[in-house]
This record gives structure tokens, C-alpha cells and sequence, in this order.
């Protein structure tokens, strides 16, 4: 298997990824925003993404998006192919894209928004924190992004403030003066993670916004 920064050579690759991630959300019956063949190939071209190959067979992407002039950077669209999920590929990859925006963007805040539990346990052990929309970029065209989800209404209904998805930051900053202060007792909060933290967040998301579609529809 071998993980790495994506060029122009793997364009060809492109249509199947965004089929990959399209067929990931149908089946788990989340919302996902939706990726063009042609945004996906100019994200390599950039070299703002990776792609692990397990010789020509594609096995995982994700790519890297900056905003508000590279204040904000988003590690956006993993997927794994399923032949591959549960070997612990996705967060070699989201390793591997998040050493890759603190290295082109040093000084960027990382953020991402995610439904999935397994994304938001990997961002939390490489050091993310938990935080409201008004936190993360205020840049329309991210925003914009989400049109394509099947969970929008919710997004508008809240006046762009909560949705099913949670918002995720990593903040330079604030993490090196963490460790420059007390590494020793970085390493145990670290170790005291408790996932299911996230499932009850997902759960209350779900039973508030849900239960009032429901209602609205009745």
C-alpha cells in the first residue's frame, strides 16, 4: 500500500473516487456534499491531496481545501474504498493529509465537519477540539458547498449555527502553547479521549433536528 501526495498522473482515478464517496453515502444514509470529477483532478494537479494506491487498484483520498486566504484549511472528502475499510487505511490517511496542511499551511487552522464517528475519534487523537460553526471559516463558499447535502434544510434552518455534522478545529496556536506549557499533561488528556463522548453529540443531533422534521411533515 502506498500513500501519497496526489499529481496530474493519477487524474484517471478521479470519476471512480467521486462514485466511491457518492456510494459510501447512499449506503449509510448520510448527507455528503457532492464532488465533481473536474474539482477532484484540480486538487491534484495542486498537489492538495493524497490518494493510497495498493499497486494500480485505489484504495482512499482526501484532499485539502484552504479559506479566508489561507486562515482556514478543511481536510475534506475521505473515503476508502471498501475492499479496504476496517484495516485502519482511513486514518493512515488522515494522517497523512494532516502532516500535509501543517506542512503547506503552517499557520492555518484545520478544521472539518463530519457525520461519521470513526472521522471524528482519528481528528480527536491528532489533536482537534470540538466547536461551534461560528468558530470555523466564514468564507460563503464553503458554506455553499453544502448545498448538495441531504441535511441543507438544516444548516438554513439554524441560520448557518448547528447542523447533524459536527464542526472540528485544530488550532496551531493554541496546541503549540499547550505543549510548550505542560506537555507531560497534554499526553494524559490525550489518553482519557472517550469516543463516546461523540456518539451522544451524534444522538442529540439526531433526536433534535429529526424528531422535528417529523413533526413539520405530520
Amino acid at each position: 500500500m502506498e500513500i501519497t501526495i496526489a499529481n496530474k498522473s493519477h487524474a484517471g482515478y478521479a470519476q471512480y473516487i467521486c462514485d466511491t464517496i457518492a456510494e459510501s453515502a447512499k449506503v449509510r444514509g448520510t448527507g455528503i456534499a457532492k464532488r465533481t470529477p473536474e474539482y477532484v483532478i484540480t486538487k491534484m494537479e495542486n498537489g492538495n491531496a493524497v490518494i493510497a494506491l495498493d499497486g494500480d487498484k485505489f484504495a482512499g483520498f482526501c484532499y485539502i481545501e484552504a479559506w479566508g486566504h489561507g486562515k482556514f484549511v478543511a481536510n475534506s472528502g475521505l473515503i476508502v474504498h471498501p475492499d479496504y475499510r476496517g484495516s485502519g487505511l482511513a486514518r493512515q490517511i488522515k494522517e497523512a493529509i494532516f502532516k500535509h496542511s501543517r506542512t503547506k499551511y503552517p499557520d492555518a487552522k484545520v478544521f472539518g465537519i463530519t457525520t461519521g464517528l470513526a472521522v471524528m475519534k482519528i481528528n480527536s487523537e491528532l489533536g482537534y477540539k470540538p466547536v461551534t460553526f461560528s468558530e470555523l471559516t466564514d468564507d460563503p463558499t464553503f458554506w455553499k458547498g453544502c448545498q448538495t447535502c441531504r441535511n441543507y434544510d438544516i444548516l438554513q434552518r439554524t441560520e448557518q449555527k448547528m447542523c447533524l455534522c459536527t464542526g472540528m478545529l485544530y488550532d496551531p496556536a493554541k496546541e503549540e502553547k499547550k505543549k510548550a506549557e505542560n506537555p507531560e499533561e497534554l499526553k494524559k488528556k490525550d489518553k482519557k479521549l472517550n469516543p463516546k463522548a461523540f456518539t451522544r453529540l451524534k444522538s442529540i443531533k439526531e433526536h433534535l433536528f429529526l424528531r422535528k422534521e417529523k413533526k413539520e411533515h405530520h
